[in-house]
């Protein structure tokens, strides 16, 4: 397992890290990290784009930032998703990718 430093990259006006996520779950939760990738779980279908809404809604509540910090920007159709967080403190991050880990 690489360190969370790995995980996730820091720069000076946001984080950068990867993501799986799990549509129509029973409950929603972030965490852990397997292989890598933050795991996010959803209750919502893949459908329309409500999975996407409902896993930035869930990081930017998880990360403490406003939902427009948070954003999907590359694999938006996929389960395996690269999100961008702007604003997100270090140490919340750290404490979310520690916790998470597997």
């Amino acid at each position: 397992m690489p360190p969370p430093t790995e995980l996730v990259r820091i720069d000076a006006s946001g984080a950068t890290f990867q993501v799986r996520v799990t549509p129509r779950a029973r409950r929603e939760e972030v965490g852990p990290v397997v292989d890598g990738l933050l795991r996010i779980k959803v209750a919502v279908p893949p459908e329309r784009g409500e999975a996407n809404e409902a896993v930035v809604a869930l990081l930017a509540s998880a990360l403490g930032v406003p939902k427009r910090s948070v954003q999907i920007i590359a694999g938006g159709s996929s389960r395996r998703k690269t999100v961008r967080v702007i604003g997100a403190r270090q140490d919340v991050l750290e404490k979310l990718f520690l916790i998470g880990k597997a």
